[in-house]
């Protein structure tokens, strides 16, 4: 066990010199590995005050002045920390990129981006910010890669409230689906080796998103509501509910897209081809989810793609989507995702990406374990 914790300890050292370029200074390159090292450990909640005390430290200044003061690069820390996710479980052939958001609950009115919106972590309107994310899932892991703060117009039409947050002027106002298209096309840019985009309704019934894709060649599935407008074989513009009600009951077909907490996610699935002007070698298609206990809930996406993808791959692709979910659920309750103590711009950037890189370490101490490398024994023996 001895040599297990000396391995994790080196591989943890080894990770965090990844980055230490990002910092131009010693004292910020030690703070920064403090601060990881805090996130990963087996503290109730990660904030200034327990990761000072983690660190050893008598207060939380130190902590602060990572966050808020020293001069160091963050989105190039997102940039690496991207590119250890793809060394370590990057796939060609399984590798998808998926869109979400997620909220945080907020008081006051001072933190910047927070409002009164719906927050689908509280499931209601909540005063909270939203953060729009980027994740990377394949079948060797998953992980975070890229985020951006949604800021609500609210905020952008006030711009001394903007500035008392350290929010930019250069910085306007852009829609969900728009931060996350800024997202994906950093994700292109970079490389990173993926065959499919999907998302939730939020960002599959932003039609200019879908047709931003269409022109970059990306494949995607992305749900979409049931009213959704969709273009039939016969050319007619019909809701998507009314095409997929008229498909034969032998067109259905059982499948598992992929397992959950429980066991395979299993539902009835059928795929309706839609949009008969098309490219050479690109199909489009109106897919649907049923549930096997209740008929009556059905779930709709959009899919573009080769036009000899087979069901079998947009159904594994939808399913994939809730890999994101699981990257929250690690990244919440394992690396303090949400448990900043921030108000500015540039501090919630700064404490989102390192709690992103230490979910990515522990991806890789995963995949490790998996490949039987490693042995899993609590991250806190080594910290």
């Amino acid at each position: 066990m001895q040599s297990e914790v000396l391995e994790w300890s080196a591989g943890f050292t080894a990770f965090c010199s990844r980055f230490a370029h990002r910092f131009s200074r010693v004292e910020s390159r030690r703070r920064m590995v403090a601060y990881v090292r805090g996130l990963l450990a087996e503290v109730e909640r990660k904030n200034g005050w327990t990761l000072a005390e983690a660190a050893g430290d008598t207060g939380p200044e130190g902590m602060q002045r990572l966050l808020n003061f020293y001069t160091w690069d963050c989105d190039g820390l997102r940039n690496d920390v991207r590119d250890v996710v793809v060394e370590a479980v990057g796939d060609e052939q399984t590798g998808v990129v998926i869109v979400d958001e997620t909220g945080f609950l907020k008081k006051g009115t001072r933190s910047a981006g927070v409002a009164r919106q719906y927050s689908g972590t509280a499931g209601r309107i909540e005063n909270s910010q939203i953060g729009v994310f980027l994740a990377y899932a394949s079948d060797r892991g998953r992980a975070l890669i890229d985020r951006e703060l949604y800021l609500p117009k609210s905020w952008t039409e006030d711009r001394d409230r903007c500035r008392d947050a350290g929010i930019d002027d250069s910085i306007e106002f852009a829609t969900k689906p728009e931060l996350a298209q800024s997202m994906i096309d950093r994700a292109l840019d970079a490389g990173i080796p993926f065959g499919w985009v999907t998302a939730d309704e939020a960002y599959g019934q932003a039609g200019q998103l879908r047709m931003w894709l269409e022109s970059r060649g990306v494949n995607h599935v992305l749900a979409v509501p049931k009213s959704q407008m969709v273009v039939s074989m016969k050319l007619q513009r019909r809701r998507a509910h009314a095409v997929i009600s008229e498909v034969d009951a032998s067109a259905w077909q059982r499948l598992s897209c992929g397992d959950g907490a429980h066991g395979p996610r299993v539902y009835d699935w059928a795929v309706v081809d839609i949009r008969p002007l098309r490219e050479a070698g690109r199909g489009h298609w109106l897919l649907a989810r049923r549930s096997i206990t209740d008929p009556e809930q059905i779930a709709y996406y959009i899919c573009y793609g080769p036009a000899d993808a087979p069901l079998t791959e947009l159904v594994r692709v939808a399913g994939s989507r809730w890999s994101i979910e699981e990257c929250f659920q690690t990244a919440k309750n394992e690396t303090g995702l949400d448990h900043y103590q921030v108000r500015g711009y540039t501090a919630w950037y700064r404490h989102i990406t390192l709690s992103m890189a230490a979910a990515a370490f522990l991806t890789i101490l995963r995949r490790d374990a998996q490949k039987g490398d490693l042995h899993l024994v609590p991250v806190s023996r080594f910290l």
